[in-house]
């Protein structure tokens, strides 16, 4: 303890707490500032875009990518005002404005670096599910980077109808059942695993342990590591799931197996009896029944079906791949899809 100007007595602790409410302060304003300046800045991208879009629509040259006006107009702007003005900056400045024609219609949590991101999104409603999506996570620019490149929207939409994917670009994907949190193929070029690399169910498992944060950002939102190798010892036989993760939407437990091969009956089996012990033995009053996925290299989906027949439990089985997907594929059954055939 020591004594201030007047003779009072100070301790230590009251000092600390002076320090960190001054440096509380000073956070909260940095943010502040951080967050008025991106706004200006996003403002002032926008404005630029429309000037741009206006002069073309009093007959001027349309300014495409390749198009003269643009390499001129790059050129001068970094001559009279400096850096940011490269053809590709002012080109997605006009992009901008004619994607967003309402300004009211942007978000103040997305930075510049967000939405030159989300303009590279060349669908509509995949972008607007990004931009919803984004917002709802509050994803970081490089989280949404990745998003982007593993084709989040079209993995989520091929697993609904055509009126759940028009709904899923409208607003964002709603948690509501369990389906709507699992995903057919989840990407995991996240490891680093090298191509043809022979790897152990028990390696896979310590690679998505060490990179948890991007493993529970490819798993959604709600997910909350809870254990790994989680034992249940049944007449001294010894069982282990391998991952088990607590859904804070749906207030549930959800069981994660991981199979490098093909995924058989046997381990669909095994899940199931997972699942009963956790309804049995784990969950309390306010949980509802778990969930199990079983994540597998391949999976046949004639087995699959005949293997789930009969169970009640909320079982599911989906493949995982260390590579990004063909966004041809993905695109093209996407497309089907929304024809409606």
């Amino acid at each position: 303890m020591k004594e201030d100007n007047k003779g009072k007595v100070v301790t230590k602790k009251e000092y600390i707490q002076l320090v960190d409410s001054i440096g509380e302060l000073l956070e909260s304003a940095r943010k502040e500032t951080a967050r008025t300046i991106n706004t200006i800045l996003v403002k002032t991208y926008w404005k630029i875009g429309k000037r741009i879009v206006e002069y073309e629509q009093k007959g001027g040259e349309k300014a495409e990518y390749g198009s003269k006006l643009l390499t001129r107009l790059s050129r001068d702007l970094r001559l009279k005002y400096g850096k940011g003005f490269s053809k590709s900056n002012v080109y997605l400045m006009r992009l901008f404005y004619l994607k967003y024609p309402k300004f009211q219609t942007l978000s103040g949590k997305l930075s510049w670096s967000h939405y030159v991101e989300l303009l590279s999104v060349s669908d509509d409603m995949a972008m607007s599910f990004y931009e919803k999506q984004c917002i709802k996570e509050n994803w970081s620019v490089r989280e949404l980077k990745r998003q982007i490149n593993s084709m989040l929207f079209e993995r989520i939409a091929l697993s609904k109808d055509k009126k759940g994917v028009l709904q899923l670009a409208k607003k964002g994907q709603i948690i509501e059942r369990e389906e709507d949190i699992i995903k057919d193929p989840y990407i995991f070029e996240f490891l680093g695993i090298p191509e043809r690399y022979q790897y152990t169910e028990k390696e896979l498992e310590q690679r998505l342990i060490d990179n948890l944060q991007i493993f529970l950002l490819e798993l959604g939102k709600g997910f909350a590591f809870v254990s790994r190798q989680y034992r249940i010892t049944l007449d001294n036989n010894h069982f282990y799931v391998d991952l088990v993760f607590y859904h804070t939407i749906l207030k549930c437990y959800v069981l994660t197996d991981l199979k490098v091969g093909k995924i058989t009956h046997q381990d669909i089996g095994q899940m199931n009896m997972y699942l009963n012990y956790f309804k049995a033995e784990v969950n309390s009053n306010s949980d509802n029944p778990p969930v199990g996925i079983i994540l597998g290299a391949e999976k046949s989906n004639i087995l699959i079906e005949y293997a789930l027949g009969g169970i009640s439990n909320k079982l599911f089985v989906s493949r995982y791949k260390l590579y990004l997907p063909s966004k041809k594929e993905l695109s093209q059954r996407l497309q089907y899809l929304l024809k409606g055939k």
